[in-house]
């Protein structure tokens, strides 16, 4: 089992930024990628970004690119996403998944975290 929890979220206004925060722990012996997915009210869960385990190659949906950033420290076992640029629209719960076939972006992680929300006002 990998436990995964997210911090950082909070209300900001549009242009501002946040940093998000997700630390596995647990059987974390299994590198695996890890990424982002977030869910806005009354929509699916989407994919946001991913980073793989060993590179660091990166993955990011089209709406984020230039804006978000994501990386890890793999001595930590933490993932990050730094989101600067903030829009209304990129209002959601933010989960962090671990593993599976999330680098691919696809809803499909062997572990999620609780998720934490994000909120930006206009």
């Amino acid at each position: 089992q990998v436990q995964l929890e997210e911090s950082g979220g909070g209300l900001v206004q549009a242009g501002g930024s946040l940093r998000l925060s997700c630390s596995a722990s647990g059987r974390t012996a299994s590198r695996s990628a890890m990424g982002w997915f977030r869910q806005a009210p009354g929509k699916e869960r989407e994919f946001v970004a991913a980073i793989s385990y060993s590179v660091g190659l990166t993955r990011y949906t089209d709406s984020v690119k230039g804006r978000f950033t994501i990386s890890r420290d793999n001595a930590k076992n933490t993932v990050y996403l730094q989101m600067s640029s903030l829009k209304p629209e990129d209002t959601a719960v933010y989960y962090c998944g671990w593993g599976g076939k999330i680098f691919l972006g696809r809803d499909e992680a062997d572990y999620w975290g609780q998720g934490t929300q994000v909120t930006v006002s206009s």
